[in-house]
């Protein structure tokens, strides 16, 4: 976890470092996306269309971009 992470978790504070990658808007998780999947676990798209203000159908697309980059990678490494 981030240092910026384990400083929100212990002091039970809103994130303010807004550069991070893993910050989100979404006070209920004191900003923080690392805190929210330690939180909650695995979510819905629903749920993090919610945290990241996109609709559930964006999520899914971004999520779907994601896999597809990642097998793309692993199977390069594959080759090697």
């Amino acid at each position: 976890m981030k240092e910026c992470a384990i400083e929100c978790y212990k002091t039970r504070q809103l994130c303010k470092n807004s550069e991070c990658r893993l910050h989100i808007d979404y006070p209920e998780d004191l900003n923080c996306t690392s805190l929210a999947i330690q939180k909650h676990g695995p979510m819905t798209l629903e749920e993090i269309g919610k945290r990241h203000h996109i609709s559930t159908v964006r999520a899914k697309q971004l999520v779907d971009g994601a896999l597809v980059k990642l097998k793309k990678t692993l199977k390069t490494r594959e080759t090697i």
